[in-house]
């Protein structure tokens, strides 16, 4: 990620393009730097400012971002390997990065996000950082729950964030045939 701080980059020229997933169409937005975003089909547009886009196809991390993407919702990818250029002020730029590493498959609190970043008592700042992530599904705040397991806010919508904990769980977890094989 970079260190952008900046809440609207206007010297940034934007390109996107809209790919199909099982939960609605993705808007994916680039910069020359990096991904930008991937907004919901019911986004709030004030939850990411951007500015003015030109639609493209073929963009090369626009391109990268439809492929990988692609590939995660088809159970063949389980990390990501783009340029990102979120924008965000440099707490959220920690709550993000901290987002990336939680594993493929599992799921942490906000007051575990918050202690891996170096003081449990800022859950709230976190769930707010999170709130505000740019880059979903590939800088994944859909693995960060409330403190007893429930599903919390999530700009997807929590129907969203449950399909794609379960999409991951199944990929993550080896079947009961395989286990009985291994024994």
């Amino acid at each position: 990620m970079t260190d952008n701080d900046n809440d609207n980059d206007s010297d940034t020229s934007l390109s996107s393009t809209v790919m199909d997933s099982p939960m609605g169409p993705l808007t994916l937005v680039a910069s020359n730097a990096g991904l930008r975003a991937v907004l919901w089909p019911k986004d709030d547009p004030g939850r990411v400012p951007l500015g003015e886009m030109t639609e493209t196809t073929d963009h090369p991390v626009l391109v990268a971002a439809v492929d990988q993407l692609s590939e995660y919702l088809a159970g063949d990818r389980q990390s990501f390997d783009l340029p990102l250029d979120p924008i965000g002020t440099d707490f959220q730029q920690a709550a993000w990065m901290a987002l990336r590493a939680i594993p493929y498959g599992t799921t942490v609190s906000y007051g575990e996000q918050a202690a891996a970043m170096g003081d449990k008592r800022k859950a709230r700042a976190v769930g707010a950082a999170n709130g505000r992530n740019p880059i979903s599904i590939i800088v994944p705040c859909h693995r960060v729950v409330g403190s007893d397991g429930s599903l919390t806010g999530f700009a997807g919508g929590l129907e969203s964030k449950q399909w794609l904990l379960e999409h991951e769980s199944k990929i993550a977890q080896p079947s009961e045939v395989e286990a009985d094989l291994s024994q």
